[in-house]
C-alpha cells in the first residue's frame, strides 16, 4: 500500500513534540495533524515517539561482519545483509559505511576487504537486498603509502558521500598522549616492548613523510569532484584552520574542548560519537561528548562502533544535559547529519519529507526501536 497513516503518536518535530497524526503517501510525508485520527487504516502508535529515521555519518560496523575473528572472512552479501539488519533495527535508516583506505598495519583486514565491501554495498543496494539507505564514507590514512592510489578509483562512484581525512601516528590528533598509543596498540596486537618502540618510531617517520602530501593529493581530488570532507581526530585550533584551509565541513571526533569549539565557531559540524555520549567518556582518555553538547560545541551523533548508541545517546542528552530539549537532541542524529552531508531529502518529520520514520518505546526511561519505515515501506 502506497498510503500509511500513523496515528496516536509523540511525534518530534524540528521545534516540539506533538500528540498527532502523519500521514504517508508514496514514500512522502503529507501531512502533521495535531490529534488523532478514525480513519480507516490509521495504526495505533499508543502514544510511543515517531522521530525521523536516523543518519549515520561514521560506522565501521560492517567491517566486523566481514571479518567476526581474525583469520576469518564471512561471505560478503550475507555479511552487508547482517550488518544492514543490525543498522535498521537500531533505528538508521540512511547509513554512510566508513571504509578504510589505508591502515596502519599493512596486512590489516581493512584493506584486503576494501574492494569486495564497496562492491558488496553496490551489489546489494542494486539488487533490493538492503532496508536501509547505504552510502559509502572513505576514511583516508593520510600516513598510508598507497593512499592516494587505493582512494582513486572511489572519486567517481556514486556511493561515495563523504571523505575523511586521518592521521593516527603517535604524538598528535587522537594520540596526543603517547602512553596511550602504547596501551591501545599493544594491547591490540599484543607487541613486546621492544616492538612497540619501533612501531612507534616508524609510524612517526612515515607521517613526517606522508601525510602532507597526501592530504594535498586527495583535497585536490575530492575538491574537484564535490565530496564533502571531514577531519578527523582535530586536537588544536590549528587543526581546525588547516581543515577550513581544505574545505572541509564536518569537525570528526575532535579530541579537545579547544578544536571542537574553534570548529563549531567557525561553522563546521562537530560530530563525536554517541558511545562517548552515553558512557559519559571517550574511550581513548579524550574529550567527553557530554561537556561539549552543554557548551553548545557538537551538533552530530555517530554510532562509530556501536549502531545501537545513537538512539541512546539522543536519550542521554536530552536526560542528562539540562537544556537540552528532545527535538534538539533528536536533531543531532537527523537534521544536522542530513544537512551536513547534503541529503536536503530527509532528516525530519515535515510535509515532503522521504517518510523514513522510527517508532520508539520507553521503558523504564531507555528508548527502544520497535518499528522502522524507510521511504514509507515497514523495514522493522
Amino acid at each position: 500500500m502506497s498510503k500509511l497513516i500513523l496515528t496516536n503518536a509523540r511525534v518530534v518535530t524540528r521545534d516540539e513534540v506533538v500528540m498527532g497524526t502523519v500521514e504517508v503517501d508514496h514514500g512522502r510525508i503529507v501531512s502533521i495533524e495535531r490529534g488523532n485520527t478514525s480513519l480507516p487504516g490509521a495504526e495505533d502508535m499508543k502514544g510511543d515517539y515517531l522521530i525521523p529515521g536516523l543518519i549515520e555519518l561514521h560506522t565501521d560496523n560492517m567491517e566486523k561482519n566481514f571479518a567476526p575473528r581474525p583469520g576469518v572472512k564471512w561471505p560478503s552479501i550475507p555479511a552487508a545483509v547482517a550488518h544492514d539488519v543490525q543498522v535498521v533495527g537500531a533505528g538508521i535508516t540512511t547509513v554512510f559505511d566508513a571504509l578504510a583506505v589505508g591502515d596502519i598495519m599493512h596486512s590489516s583486514t581493512r584493506l584486503t576487504q576494501l574492494k569486495d565491501m564497496s562492491e558488496t554495498v553496490v551489489k546489494a543496494k542494486k539488487q533490493g537486498l538492503l532496508r536501509a539507505d547505504h552510502y559509502l564514507h572513505m576514511r583516508c590514512e593520510l600516513s598510508f603509502e598507497t593512499v592516494v592510489d587505493l582512494f582513486s578509483p572511489f572519486i567517481e562512484n556514486p556511493l561515495v558521500k563523504l571523505v575523511s581525512l586521518m592521521d593516527h601516528a603517535p604524538g598528535q590528533r587522537q594520540f596526543t598522549n603517547i602512553d596511550k598509543y602504547r596501551e591501545y596498540y599493544q594491547g591490540k596486537y599484543h607487541f613486546s616492548d621492544r616492538k612497540m618502540d619501533e612501531f612507534i618510531q616508524c609510524h612517526m617517520h612515515i607521517s613526517e613523510t606522508y601525510s602532507a602530501k597526501h592530504r594535498d593529493a586527495i583535497v585536490s581530488m575530492c575538491r574537484d569532484h564535490n565530496l564533502p570532507m571531514a577531519s578527523h581526530d582535530d586536537a588544536t585550533a590549528a587543526h581546525v584552520d588547516e581543515a577550513l584551509d581544505n574545505g572541509v565541513s564536518i569537525s570528526e571526533f575532535p579530541t579537545t574542548e579547544e578544536a571542537a569549539v574553534a570548529a563549531r565557531g567557525k561553522g563546521l559540524h562537530v560530530l563525536m560519537g554517541a558511545p562517548n555520549m552515553v558512557r559519559g567518556q571517550s574511550h581513548s582518555g579524550n574529550i567527553s561528548a557530554r561537556e561539549l553538547a552543554a557548551k553548545g560545541a557538537m551538533d552530530i551523533l555517530s554510532s562509530d562502533y556501536f549502531p545501537g548508541s545513537i538512539l541512546q545517546g539522543i536519550f542521554t542528552m536530552h536526560q542528562q544535559i539540562e537544556g537540552i530539549s528532545l527535538p534538539q537532541a533528536v536533531a543531532t542524529a537527523t537534521i544536522n547529519p542530513a544537512d551536513a552531508a547534503g541529503l536536503n531529502d530527509r532528516g525530519e518529520i515535515k510535509p515532503g519529507k522521504r517518510a523514513d520514520l522510527v517508532r520508539v518505546r520507553m521503558t523504564e526511561d531507555m528508548p527502544v526501536v520497535n518499528e522502522v519505515w524507510c521511504a514509507g515501506g515497514r523495514v522493522y
